[in-house]
C-alpha cells in the first residue's frame, strides 16, 4: 500500500514565522497623535515606551484638521526629540497659515533637530467642513502638498513623506489623476510615500503597479491600522473613502459589547494583511498606532521585528 505524500498547508502568518535567518528585518514605523490631556499623554508615551526598542525608522506626529493641534505637535515632537532616540516626522499642513508662517515652522522643525516631515495640504478646519469638507486654499499660503514639498526641500535637505490614496483621493478625479500628483510631488522632492489605511491589498498593488510603470521609484509603504472599534472605522473609512470588505464587517458583526474579542480580530487581520504583503515583496510597514502599543507590537513580532539592544538602551 502507497501511502499518500504528507501535505503541508500553512498560511501567511505561519510562512512569516519561517523567515529564513539572515532575511532582511523589516523596516516599521508608527504613527502617533498628540494629546489633548493629561490621561491621554500618559497613554501616548507608554505607547512610545513599548514601541521604541522596536527601533522604528522613524515616528510620526500628526496635525489636526485646519492646523488645529498645531502647537501640541510641536510640543510631542520636541519631547521626543529630547527624551528618546527616535526619529520624529512632523505633520506639516498648508491649512490656516501663510507662507511666511509655514516657512517660520519649517525653519523652527530643522533648528531643533527634526529630519523628517509629512507634507500635507491638509483638510479644512472644523468651522469650514472639517475632514471631507472643500478645501479652499489662502491667497498667501501654500495650495497643496507639491507646493509645500518644494518650500521643505528649498529650506533644507528634509526626508520628504507624502500621502498616497490606493483607492484614489475622495477629492480626486480619477487614479491616474492621482498618480500625477504623485510624480509631481516627488518632482518637487518627496522621498517617500505613505498609503492611507487600506483592507483591499489588490487595489494597493494595483496603485503601486501604476506608479512604477509611471515611473515614480520612491518607496511607497503600506499604512497599516489595526481596527479595534468598527463604528469608528466605517466612520472615518466613508471620510477618506477607503472601502470596507463584507468579510471585516461580518468578522465583527455582533460584538460592540465584546472589546476583547475585537482586539484578538482586530490583531490576526492586520497580521495576515502584513504577512501577505511581505510575500509581495514589502518589507516596509507605517502602523497607524491611534496611541496604542500592543496590538501593533505583537503585529510586529509576526514581522519579525524583535526588540534591538541599542535602542533598549537608548529608550533607558
Amino acid at each position: 500500500m502507497t501511502l499518500p505524500p504528507t501535505r503541508r498547508v500553512i498560511g501567511p502568518v505561519a510562512r512569516a514565522g519561517e523567515r529564513p535567518v539572515g532575511a532582511a528585518r523589516p523596516r516599521v514605523s508608527f504613527e502617533f497623535f498628540p494629546p489633548k490631556t493629561e490621561k491621554m499623554e500618559a497613554s501616548l508615551w507608554e505607547a512610545i515606551t513599548r514601541l521604541a526598542p522596536l527601533d522604528p525608522a522613524f515616528v510620526s506626529v500628526t496635525y489636526g484638521a485646519g492646523g488645529s493641534t498645531r502647537e501640541r505637535t510641536h510640543r510631542t515632537v520636541k519631547r521626543i526629540l529630547d527624551e528618546t532616540s527616535l526619529k520624529p516626522a512632523a505633520h506639516l499642513t498648508c491649512v490656516g497659515a501663510s507662507r511666511a508662517e509655514v516657512d517660520e515652522v519649517i525653519h523652527d522643525y530643522w533648528n531643533i533637530g527634526v529630519r523628517h516631515i509629512v507634507s500635507l495640504r491638509g483638510d479644512p478646519p472644523p468651522g469650514e467642513g472639517g475632514i471631507g469638507g472643500v478645501y479652499v486654499p489662502r491667497e498667501d499660503g501654500y495650495k497643496n502638498a507639491t507646493e509645500l514639498t518644494a518650500a521643505l526641500r528649498g529650506v533644507a535637505p528634509f526626508e520628504v513623506l507624502v500621502g498616497v490614496y490606493p483607492e484614489k483621493h475622495p477629492e480626486s478625479p480619477s487614479l491616474d489623476h492621482d498618480i500625477e500628483v504623485l510624480k509631481a510631488k516627488v518632482d518637487a522632492g518627496a522621498t517617500l510615500g505613505i498609503s492611507q489605511f487600506f483592507f483591499d491589498i489588490d487595489a494597493f498593488l494595483r496603485f503601486v503597479d501604476k506608479a512604477r510603470a509611471a515611473g515614480i521609484t520612491i518607496p511607497i509603504v503600506p499604512g497599516i491600522m489595526p481596527v479595534t472599534n468598527f463604528k469608528g472605522l466605517k466612520t472615518m473609512s466613508a471620510a477618506c473613502q477607503t472601502s470596507v470588505p463584507s468579510w471585516l464587517a461580518n468578522l465583527f458583526e455582533g460584538l460592540d459589547e465584546d472589546p476583547e474579542t475585537r482586539r484578538l480580530i482586530a490583531c490576526s487581520v492586520a497580521a495576515e494583511m502584513c504577512a501577505k504583503l511581505q510575500e509581495q515583496g514589502f518589507n516596509d510597514f507605517h502602523f497607524y498606532t491611534l496611541n496604542r502599543a500592543d496590538l501593533v507590537y505583537a503585529i510586529c513580532r509576526v514581522l519579525g521585528v524583535r526588540e534591538t539592544a541599542p535602542a533598549r538602551e537608548a529608550a533607558a
